[in-house]
């Protein structure tokens, strides 16, 4: 079929625009997805889309530390409660765990509007305190399991679930780079608190410094959420033509070639039944327990092979700055080549870099460990953006929140198999073993996100979209 004769067909599936109320207007393409065009982001919200970004950005960095920074005050927090070291490990899964649980009730809420941004983002600001204050005066390790690991990580989880997928729609025309540089902020925001709770902190103050921080970046996360406001379902920005994506930017026409729109708005159980979803749910699963493995070993690694307590604490947050950049980073790089292919490099970086941390702690070379450690945290950050958008692409943004919360739901899973499980690998096998197995771990993902394709769009969506994206 010539040029022509496809854009021919094209119009002749595609229901002509009707006008509707408020100066918006709804346009269906071949597929028989929706789109609601015509509006701008200051009509909607008297201000740019630019600010549903940053204002999301600053909540991720204030709830980074819970999980980043957390391992370095294991010595501090364990001398001072008079907890087993194992504890903390434990602590670290049990918030992952409730951070992941809430993702896909929370994104329910969120879709049918029971659950408002504001009020969301509220109750994630809560629960970041109640972590801080129970880590701080915890008379014994059952509440620090519900205050920091439930009431923390259940707020995290919904700050986290708010923030990741406002930004896909408010940019579903070019929503990986927004999405990674957001999501970065869950990991470089802890920086500070590394260096706070490895160096300064201790048992003469640790719960006087633990109130602070609370205090602080609960009243980050609630300012953020007042401002944060969720644009219409189908909204569509209007410089950019659904249909056609014949727009001046060749940015945006890039990336919606190398990733176009999914081909209808997925309930969770439509996708589900899909099979893709399930296996992105395994690989985040395996991904994300190295990344988390990772977070909890590294530092008593480093103070094993000999590395001084500052020395290991800059390699921790060369690991939290590298995790975070490293996400808006390969955000912008899927958009010019595509999720899939991106995600398998990233697969393959995290596996070969757990040999290296292993390999440069175990000679001791301090510069080696350093860059070892970065390039773990690349790929270990990296995973979750690309997760995300990649959600949005295959299953659509209306229920975005509900599908991206079954896929990161798998971290319900790795929080507890890199940290709590991983210790007990150290206490079988040593740090040899354990980095030996999550590096084989990333390279076999590797091979599995080699089968992920978006549903529905069979050769002939293929071949009369690349027309149009051209045109």
């Amino acid at each position: 079929m010539s040029t022509s004769e496809q854009s021919d067909a094209t119009s002749a599936t595609v229901a002509p625009p009707e006008p509707g109320p408020a100066g918006y207007r709804e346009v269906t393409d071949v597929n028989g997805r929706t789109y609601r065009v015509g509006e701008t982001d200051k009509a909607l919200m008297g201000r740019s889309r630019r600010w549903m970004v940053i204002l999301p950005w600053f909540a991720m960095m204030a709830i980074s530390s819970s999980e980043y920074a957390f391992t370095s005050a294991e010595e501090t927090l364990s001398t001072a409660h008079g907890w087993h070291g194992s504890h903390i490990f434990w602590l670290l899964g049990v918030w992952v765990f409730f951070q992941a649980a809430v993702a896909f009730p929370v994104g329910k809420l969120r879709e049918s509007g029971v659950l408002p941004v504001r009020a969301a983002m509220a109750l994630g600001a809560v629960g970041t305190v109640l972590g801080y204050l129970a880590l701080a005066y915890a008379p014994n390790v059952f509440l620090a399991y519900l205050g920091f690991g439930f009431f923390g990580g259940t707020g995290a989880g919904m700050v986290y679930a708010t923030c990741v997928n406002i930004v896909g729609k408010w940019y579903p025309e070019r929503k990986g780079g927004k999405t990674g540089f957001v999501n970065g902020g869950f990991a470089y925001g802890s920086v500070p608190f590394i260096f706070l709770f490895k160096s300064y902190m201790d048992t003469s103050n640790y719960s006087g410094v633990l109130l602070v921080v609370g205090l602080f970046l609960a009243a980050a996360v609630a300012i953020s959420g007042f401002f944060m406001v969720d644009p219409p379902k189908n909204w569509w920005p209007p410089h950019v033509d659904p249909l056609r994506a014949s727009a001046d930017d060749p940015r945006i026409r890039r990336a919606l070639l190398k990733n176009p729109p999914a081909v209808k708005q997925y309930t969770p159980m439509e996708a589900v039944r899909t099979g893709i979803l399930p296996l992105m749910w395994f690989c985040l699963l395996c991904t994300a327990g190295i990344n988390i493995f990772g977070i909890a070993f590294q530092v008593p690694f480093g103070d094993e092979m000999g590395f001084a307590g500052g020395i290991v604490a800059l390699a921790m947050s060369l690991k939290a700055i590298v995790n975070g950049t490293g996400r808006g980073v390969i955000g912008w790089i899927s958009d010019r080549y595509g999720r899939r292919q991106t995600l398998i490099f990233v697969c393959i970086v995290l596996g070969l870099s757990q040999y290296a941390v292993y390999f440069s702690g175990s000679i001791g070379s301090l510069p080696l460990f350093l860059l070892a450690s970065m390039v773990s945290g690349f790929g270990g950050g990296a995973i979750f953006p690309l997760f995300a958008a990649m959600t949005a692409d295959y299953f659509g943004e209306n229920n975005n929140a509900s599908n991206y919360g079954l896929v990161y739901s798998s971290k319900l899973v790795s929080g507890l198999v890199g940290s709590g499980l991983g210790a007990v690998v150290v206490a079988a096998w040593g740090y040899g073993g354990a980095f030996i197995l999550a590096g084989t771990i990333g390279i076999i993902t590797a091979g599995l996100a080699t089968l992920l394709r978006q549903p529905g769009r069979n050769l002939r969506n293929i071949s009369r979209d690349s027309v149009a994206l051209s045109a």
